[in-house]
């Protein structure tokens, strides 16, 4: 005899499906509507074909857009559907539930469907740009172009992200497993931003880093809210109430890096504000900024109206509305972000090109004084939003401390600011712009990124703070910030990376890795290069510090002498560097500084020299400072084992025992913040 069927249940079913496809078929035709108005409007699909010059044809001026429109929405979905699963939905002592597994699992088949359209696209790529069918490219062309090109090779690591998301997605039964799949999406969502107009723009620091947030920034948004509606709109869709307020959160966050990336971008391609109005390129803009707008309201009518209602059915269902409104005036907004990515920003006013700006972001800049060094600022968007955002947490985790009636150190935040205060004089003043022209500036931005700003970050004592201040998930066995950070600590990576036979090879050596190979004049010609030096600068000298310095709660506790000792053995082998670039009779990464010349300095060769001497005597600042930390913890930890030998001794127990019985410092700190939570 067959089971009795649930008829409330199955109408609710069948209305969530119906209203799932109705939103799709909504969010798709929008999408194509505003992508085929635009592509018009700007002139992408109805150029004059001029007789005897190659086209490409009508199948690759229109296969192109929408076949990247495809790619990014499958990326967005992908990652959407990751989020979903990794972070809205609460999981149990760190394994997925049963619907988080299914939308890993929904995710990988995104994934494959994203790297199939990618793949694609890059046929559509060629076909434009050597104005041949399609068909005439696939073959030695379209490998040459892959592997060669800057824009084929961001489009090779887009199908290789996605297919790893796709497989690996098969197998992933655990929130850390998730969490990886959703750093490797949104890995794979950034490469075409860097490859396209932004990698031509002058201002490189504005215009990489402002499209890559907005990217980011819109994949979050769009896919998650995706993904929430579809969870939302199914009949036994658990926990959609915590799913839905989880995202709001994170949508405000990805509203406000849509609108600094925007903005950041147009800042950079465009020279003059009535741009905005007299070219296809910055009306396009104006109406992708109209249709941001719109779900600005939308999205403020969200956490207005239907989160604190998303518990009742009613306030489902006009989740529902007011979500599927919004995916598809989202479809519209990447309908046009794809079309503009095919319309050519404006030329310069002027119509010359300096050589020397197109390959700095910047004209030469004049002899370098005091003045100079103080005035010439560049606002380069990465580390403005690393000092802004580490700055903002640090200073909102005191307050919260504060508030509660606990103290923390003065000396830790004085640290703290200090460090970012070094970020910003190193990587956003004069230092910045005569790095890129004079190797020995450049030296000194790597000395103070690698050796002073890391001793100041690791002793502001960053995730000691954030253990204390941060509050235990409010469902028992759930991950949240406080946990993730706890999980992280007691990794295997964590135990790797910051074991003292990594770190400090890792710190001493890779300076020898950079310079002496084509690696470094490799980076410095592309911004992102730039980014990338910094940051290893700063994630080195920091995993270095941490183990001689470090007071946060770690995995091991490395005796102070080893410390002293390694320090030595490191600024020795530091001071070999300087000495060895000093003594070098060619010039280093001339295929970068031999593209210009800078007509007031002395010469690369004596430059240079200049730079290794100042690589060979800073190394005594840092190393005076971090003895006299040291010294100091040393100081304090046997002030510490001796109280805890009286405690002890007092209560009539042996000194052996006691220390044989210490506690670490993470758990302690998990059990005092469990207390006052």
């Amino acid at each position: 005899m067959a089971p009795p069927v649930n008829r409330e249940t199955s109408t609710a079913a069948r209305g969530g499906t119906d209203t799932t496809i109705i939103i799709g078929v909504a969010a798709t035709a929008v999408t194509l509507i505003a992508l085929i108005i635009a592509l018009v409007t700007g002139g992408a699909v109805t150029a004059q074909v001029i007789p005897g010059l190659p086209d490409a044809g009508p199948l690759t001026r229109w296969g192109l857009p929408v076949a990247r429109t495809v790619m990014d929405v499958a990326g967005a979905l992908t990652v959407g559907l990751l989020l979903l699963a990794a972070f809205l939905l609460p999981s149990d002592k760190g394994i997925l539930g049963g619907q988080a597994r299914g939308y890993v699992r929904a995710a990988s088949w995104a994934a494959l469907v994203w790297a199939a359209t990618a793949g694609v696209t890059l046929v559509f790529q060629l076909s434009d740009l050597l104005g041949l069918p399609p068909g005439e490219v696939i073959g030695d062309q379209l490998t040459s172009y892959a592997g060669s090109v800057a824009q084929g090779i961001g489009l090779m690591f887009v199908i290789l992200f996605a297919t790893a998301v796709a497989l690996f997605g098969r197998t992933v039964e655990t929130a850390a497993g998730a969490v990886g799949l959703v750093a490797t999406g949104l890995a794979g969502v950034v490469p075409p931003a860097l490859t396209g107009h932004s990698a031509s723009s002058g201002a490189h620091e504005l215009a990489t880093t402002g499209l890559a947030l907005h990217v980011l920034a819109i994949s979050v948004w769009v896919g998650g809210l995706a993904a929430v509606t579809f969870h939302g709109l199914r009949a036994n869709g658990e926990h959609t109430a915590i799913a839905a307020e989880r995202f709001s959160r994170i949508a405000l966050w990805a509203y406000i890096g849509v609108a600094i990336g925007g903005t950041a971008s147009a800042l950079s391609r465009l020279y003059d504000v009535t741009e905005l109005f007299t070219t296809e390129y910055g009306r396009i803009m104006v109406a992708k900024a109209a249709v941001f707008a719109v779900l600005g309201v939308i999205g403020w009518l969200h956490r207005r109206s239907t989160i604190p209602r998303i518990r009742e059915s009613e306030g489902r269902r006009l989740f529902a509305r007011l979500a599927g409104a919004e995916i598809a005036v989202m479809g519209a907004a990447m309908g046009l972000a794809t079309a503009l990515s095919r319309t050519a920003p404006p030329p310069p006013i002027d119509g010359t090109v300096d050589p020397v700006a197109e390959l700095l972001g910047f004209p030469m800049p004049p002899p370098m004084t005091a003045t100079t060094l103080a005035t010439l600022w560049r606002p380069d968007l990465f580390f403005i939003m690393v000092v802004v955002v580490l700055g903002g947490l640090y200073a909102a985790g005191v307050v919260r401390l504060v508030r509660r009636g606990d103290r923390w150190p003065w000396g830790r935040c004085a640290a703290w600011a200090a460090g970012l205060a070094t970020i910003v004089i190193a990587q956003l003043s004069g230092v910045s712009t005569y790095s890129m022209v004079l190797f020995s500036v450049h030296m000194v931005q790597h000395m103070v990124l690698s050796m002073l700003t890391p001793i100041l970050l690791v002793l502001g004592a960053p995730v000691t703070l954030a253990l204390r201040a941060l509050k235990p998930a409010a469902r028992r066995g759930d991950r949240g910030p406080r946990e993730w950070i706890s999980a992280f600590l007691q990794s295997r990576f964590s135990h790797v990376v910051t074991h003292p036979a990594v770190a400090t090879p890792l710190f001493v050596l890779s300076p020898y890795a950079l310079y002496f190979t084509p690696l470094y004049a490799a980076l410095m010609n592309d911004h992102l290069g730039h980014l990338v030096m910094g940051v290893h600068f700063l994630v080195s000298g920091f995993l270095f510090y941490w183990v001689i310095v470090g007071v946060d709660p770690a995995q091991r506790r490395v005796p102070h002498l080893l410390r002293i000792v390694l320090l030595l053995v490191t600024m020795g082998v530091h001071a070999f560097f300087g000495i060895t670039i000093m003594m070098q009779s060619e010039p280093l990464a001339m295929d970068y500084y031999g593209q210009f010349v800078v007509p007031w300095s002395e010469g690369v060769a004596e430059d240079q020299y200049m730079g290794g001497g100042v690589a060979w005597a800073v190394a005594e600042i840092p190393t005076l400072l971090v003895m006299i930390a040291l010294v100091v913890q040393w100081s304090r930890d046997d002030e510490r084992t001796e109280r805890r030998r009286e405690r002890h001794s007092r209560r009539g127990g042996s000194d052996d025992a006691d220390m044989d019985d210490y506690n670490s410092y993470l758990a302690e700190l998990d059990r005092k913040a469990k207390q006052q939570g």
